[in-house]
């Protein structure tokens, strides 16, 4: 693709200035204030309130900014440029709140909000899963929209702990309660291990969630598992959202509630570059965990996918040009 707006921001260039030097931002662009005048937003919410085990997603979106510094200008594959198509910058954190639930959610909406009212597309980084419900509020003003949905989890739990109900693992249960998500648009791929009882999945399936199980998507492959999912979303708004512990533990260990038999990051890839075509309205990257990262191998499949998101949504960009 070739550029279209020589006015866009770029990214610092590493032949320049060396990838350990310089400020720590997403894909190395340009920090600004707000997403006035972008196309897609990048955007860390650093918050991990709604987390019932391990803890630690809130320190997800610095490392991933970190550990994005490695991001090239253009992908090997499709050849976009995603910083020559569309203008991209880091607009920071939203403002968030460790120590109440309710309030962090709402800030987390008013973020995303702001981002929305610009025309902007969000790309975020988490942060736990339930920071996507609050990303849904914003986005899903004017009706429910469809979701592709990559985890190990379902999370459309009822309640946790008593009467609970907001935790990463009961998000797209509480989206399709509110009429965020068309649950005959959704679809969530690959889940997979133990659960709290045979029966956990049937609320999601009664609402009409097509679930693919890991099995089914092993012996299926990703071509055909994301045709599927092409057409449950149709052409209508979608949202997608990357869990992390969607990869295999001995290439993610660094997430909070990890299970083993994943994806590897090369499947994870694949899945995300043949979301061409979806009429993607946000997406995001979450769960992942610093505090239990090796190497940092976690936080850079994290920032690989986000660039992967990030050219797809860069190609749609271009193409509505």
């Amino acid at each position: 693709m070739t550029p279209t707006n020589t006015n866009f921001f770029q990214p610092v260039d590493a032949a320049e200035v060396p990838r350990f030097a310089g400020h720590s931002t997403f894909m190395r662009l340009p920090a600004v204030p707000s997403a006035a005048g972008l196309d897609i937003a990048l955007i860390g919410i650093p918050w991990d309130g709604g987390t019932t085990n391990r803890a630690g997603a809130r320190h997800g979106p610095r490392e991933v900014r970190n550990y994005s510094s490695l991001m090239r200008r253009a992908h090997h594959v499709s050849g976009i440029e995603p910083f020559s198509v569309a203008n991209v910058a880091d607009i920071g954190d939203v403002s968030v709140n460790p120590i109440d639930l309710l309030d962090g959610l709402q800030r987390i909406q008013a973020g995303i909000a702001a981002v929305v009212k610009e025309g902007a597309i969000p790309l975020s980084v988490g942060g736990d899963h339930l920071t996507t419900l609050p990303v849904l509020r914003a986005i899903a003003t004017t009706g429910p929209i469809g979701l592709i949905h990559f985890d190990a989890h379902s999370d459309t739990n009822d309640q946790y702990f008593g009467n609970n109900r907001y935790t990463h693992g009961t998000p797209f249960r509480r989206a399709i309660e509110e009429g965020l998500l068309d649950p005959k648009r959704t679809v969530q791929i690959g889940i997979r291990g133990s659960v709290y009882d045979p029966g956990e999945h049937d609320w999601a399936k009664n609402q009409g969630i097509r679930i693919i199980y890991m099995e089914e998507f092993v012996r299926r492959g990703a071509v055909d598992v994301m045709e599927e999912a092409r057409a449950i979303v149709g052409d209508a708004a979608t949202y997608v959202t990357f869990d992390i512990d969607s990869i295999d533990p001995s290439m993610a260990p660094g997430t909070g509630t990890p299970e083993i038999g994943g994806f590897s990051t090369r499947e994870a890839q694949e899945l995300v570059r043949l979301l061409q075509g979806v009429r993607i309205v946000g997406a995001d990257v979450v769960e992942v965990a610093p505090p239990f990262d090796i190497g940092g191998i976690t936080a850079i499949a994290g920032a690989t996918i986000l660039f992967e998101l990030l050219c797809v949504i860069a190609a749609q960009v271009a193409a509505a040009t």
